[in-house]
């Protein structure tokens, strides 16, 4: 007996599921090949970056060769005349050398109407001697000069710590010393417990003439018509003799009382705009006040010389 094949069709769910696409979710392994990819992109542009960048530098770097080599390599030069050109514009160009090597020794003032005072240290505020020791001295340093240390006796001028008390009130106090920072700092410490001394200048920031050491105020920063300079020394302020006030040398003078005249030279000096017209006025020949009298004789050898 022969049978009959009968081909049923499938249900419909059976049909959907074999001939429409499955929605299966990407595999762990697509999300790996994608990642390579992003990961060798990133890694493209970076050698990209770094290409570019080393052709930059090697630019930079031929820019910055001096002229006068790749002149050089060339094998030609440039005529005096190009080069006078070339200077002439540089010039145009560049900061003009008077404000290029100007230099202030001394930080600008907080008040533009504060006056200064100059004082000079050894012989004018107090004076120094080495071994032996004298028979009076206020205090001892022992600074180290050329790997060696050296005793140093100090005897303060009479009057000193009233003078600086009394101007430090109204003026901007200076000490400018020619002698090395290893000992006037240590001076200074022991003369100036208070602090009232603003700022401190040594043998480096003078200058060096004829085997002198000169204080040039111009390098101060301040106005010259507000400064006052103080030096038993005239070689000290030879370049602005105008605004000096000498003082005697002090040595192991009991009575002297230098300070103390100064000390009312600056209270007379409080009404002038320009401190230049007191030195002037007080310090020369026809002088109103007794300050003048005492000072009027070394003032003129002073300046003459």
């Amino acid at each position: 007996m022969v049978s009959k094949i009968i081909k049923r069709t499938p249900p419909r769910s059976i049909k959907r599921h074999r001939f429409t696409p499955s929605r299966r979710k990407t595999s762990p392994t697509k999300k790996n090949h994608a990642s390579f990819s992003v990961m060798c992109s990133i890694n493209k542009s970076i050698k990209t970056c770094h290409r570019r960048l080393a052709r930059l530098f090697k630019k930079l770097a031929h820019i910055a060769t001096p002229p006068s080599a790749r002149r050089r390599r060339k094998g030609f030069r440039i005529l005096p005349q190009e080069e006078e050109e070339t200077d002439e514009l540089e010039s145009n160009l560049l900061v003009p050398r008077a404000l290029v090597f100007d230099r202030c020794l001394l930080p600008p003032l907080i008040s533009e109407t504060k006056k200064t005072i100059f004082l000079d240290l050894d012989e004018t505020l107090v004076h120094s001697s080495p071994d032996p020791p004298p028979k009076m001295y206020d205090f001892v340093v022992r600074p180290k000069i050329d790997g060696q240390i050296m005793n140093f006796y100090v005897r303060k001028r009479p009057g000193v710590d009233f003078f600086l008390e009394e101007i430090s009130k109204k003026y901007e106090v200076v000490v400018f010393t020619a002698g090395l920072k290893q000992y006037a700092s240590q001076v200074l410490d022991k003369l100036d417990p208070k602090g009232l001394i603003s700022y401190r200048l040594y043998r480096d920031s003078c200058k060096e003439m004829e085997g002198k050491y000169v204080k040039d105020l111009s390098e101060m920063g301040r106005d010259l018509g507000k400064v006052v300079i103080v030096d038993d020394n005239p070689n000290a302020y030879s370049l602005q003799p105008e605004n000096a006030v000498p003082i005697r040398q002090f040595v192991e003078d009991d009575e002297d009382r230098e300070l103390e005249k100064l000390v009312k030279f600056f209270e007379l000096c409080e009404p002038f705009q320009d401190l230049r017209m007191a030195v002037k006025q007080y310090f020369s020949d026809g002088g109103s006040s007794d300050v003048a009298e005492d000072y009027s004789y070394d003032v003129k050898f002073f300046l003459v010389q």
